[in-house]
């Protein structure tokens, strides 16, 4: 994923409420949400093998994006969507699980990665700030450190909390947010290693590169506090498709 909003513990009716964009090359071969042989529900990335988001009815939820600093990109052996798998195919807490995989996450590019259970929710980046507890509130995320105040992720949260003060969300509400395809004012882009012009195109929450690049679905989530989560995604690329889900957390 590379835009994330998401409200954590705050909400009288819902443990997690969760907007994602997943960006990505749109060659690259994906499948969309299911149900895997492990159990786990989340769209699979066909060529490597792991996901971007996910949920496990054990009450595990695990997402990611990347960090992008592109003078530090190199092919690497080990893919970022193993990260969010293993941990949904886990039994460690999420705090066992990030103190598991810190010794050895500079083996990956830049990642966030979150790992929630029915209690706690954490975060650890590889470019530092180490493992850290999500605090209860609204909060976003892009391809920098959690609330980072890129003008998307100020824009994803200003969004969510403007929907959440009007009303319980439901699937459409939660789609209808990320979708801007506005830019960035130059002064205020960030310097990850693209070109101004690369930078600039991706600065929007809905992002169109020509026909290689851009915002390949976006998942919405709700879990509530009796135990109930519903997942939708919408795809755009390669071809417009809706899948849904709903379980109990066991």
């Amino acid at each position: 994923m590379c835009l994330i909003t998401f409200s954590w513990n705050q909400h009288p009716k819902y443990k997690l409420i969760l907007v994602a964009n997943r960006d990505e090359y749109f060659k690259r071969p994906s499948q969309s949400l299911h149900q895997w042989d492990s159990g786990i529900y989340a769209g699979k990335d066909l060529k490597e093998g792991g996901t971007w988001l996910g949920f496990h009815p054990s009450g595990r939820f695990a997402a990611l994006t990347n960090f992008r600093d592109m003078d530090r990109e190199v092919p690497r052996e080990r893919s970022r969507g193993e990260l969010v798998t293993g941990f949904l195919e886990s039994k460690d807490d999420p705090l066992s699980y990030l103190q598991g995989i810190d010794p050895y996450k500079n083996e990956y590019n830049g990642f966030n990665l979150l790992v929630a259970d029915k209690n706690r929710l954490y975060i650890l980046s590889n470019y530092g700030q180490g493992i850290q507890e999500v605090s209860a509130g609204i909060h976003a995320i892009s391809n920098a450190f959690l609330d980072s105040p890129w003008p998307k992720v100020n824009l994803a949260r200003q969004q969510f909390e403007q929907l959440l003060k009007k009303k319980n969300p439901e699937m459409e509400d939660l789609h209808q947010l990320l979708q801007s395809t506005e830019h960035a004012p130059e002064d205020q882009l960030p310097a990850t290693g693209l070109s101004k012009g690369l930078e600039k195109a991706v600065s929007a929450q809905f992002i169109r590169v020509d026909d290689y690049y851009g915002t390949v679905n976006t998942t919405a989530l709700l879990w509530d506090k009796e135990g109930e989560v519903h997942l939708r995604e919408v795809r755009t690329i390669p071809e417009p498709q809706i899948s849904e889900c709903a379980f109990r957390v066991n």
